[in-house]
């Protein structure tokens, strides 16, 4: 049995995440600003929704320190704005979102990376999955601050496999495509994601369970040598150094 921390796990992607380790047996803490919705994964024995600011250090170390694990095996990094943001030109972005965003989406993975770290560190084989987006290769318009937040994901990655490899604690990165989740999405119109859809090599909506397996396999000991890595998960839409 494995102890999973996820970021962001109230909704969306993060709490199609938490359900897959549940049913694998593990014991997953969400670590998110809500507990989620009163559902099945709610009230299994092996789940904790902890609410927790990811900007603020000390309300990610309390929670941790409120789950009395001696360690952390998994540590994934999913919490982030996007589904609220409005498509802008970078020069009208204010200020005030700009700051949220980057707090929340760069900022929000390196505090929670810096607290797990002791219960990472105590593990036989910690594993840090972060997710960026496959807007980065892209360079998709509009969304200038979410575009910023999740390249320096990408950067953060590379650097922190290189410092945290003396630690056996490997860590990479996913970058999914458009999801669809139960979550509205007010980025995405209906014509904009048949339009993603239609450009992808494989031609259809990108589902949680098109995410699960990549996650299963870098947290599991068959990625053990493998880190500081991006894998694009978006079904061909943009490929590596497009």
């Amino acid at each position: 049995m494995r102890h999973v921390v996820i970021t962001g796990a109230a909704q969306g992607i993060g709490r199609g995440l938490a359900a897959h380790f549940v049913g694998q047996g593990d014991r997953v803490a969400s670590l998110d600003l809500t507990e989620g919705p009163a559902d099945a994964l709610a009230t299994d024995p092996n789940f904790r929704a902890l609410c927790c600011d990811v900007t603020e250090p000390a309300s990610i170390e309390a929670a941790l320190a409120s789950l009395e694990w001696s360690h952390v095996d998994v540590l994934i990094n999913c919490a982030s704005i996007f589904s609220t943001l409005s498509m802008q030109p970078f020069w009208e972005i204010p200020p005030s979102e700009w700051r949220r965003v980057i707090d929340v989406n760069l900022n929000g993975v390196f505090f929670v990376t810096v607290a797990a770290l002791p219960y990472l560190k105590a593990s036989t084989a910690g594993r840090v999955i972060h997710f960026s987006s496959a807007v980065v290769p892209m360079g998709r318009p509009h969304y200038l601050h979410y575009v910023s937040s999740k390249a320096g994901i990408v950067g953060m990655t590379r650097a922190m496999a290189r410092e945290l490899g003396q630690f056996s604690v490997t860590v990479n990165a996913i970058l999914p495509g458009a999801t669809v989740t139960e979550v509205e999405r007010e980025t995405v119109s209906p014509e904009q994601m048949q339009a993603m859809i239609a450009a992808r090599a494989l031609a259809r909506t990108q589902q949680i369970d098109d995410l699960t397996g990549v996650v299963a396999f870098l947290a599991s000991d068959a990625s053990r040598f493998m880190t500081g890595q991006s894998l694009i998960v978006d079904g061909g839409l943009v490929f590596n150094g497009a």
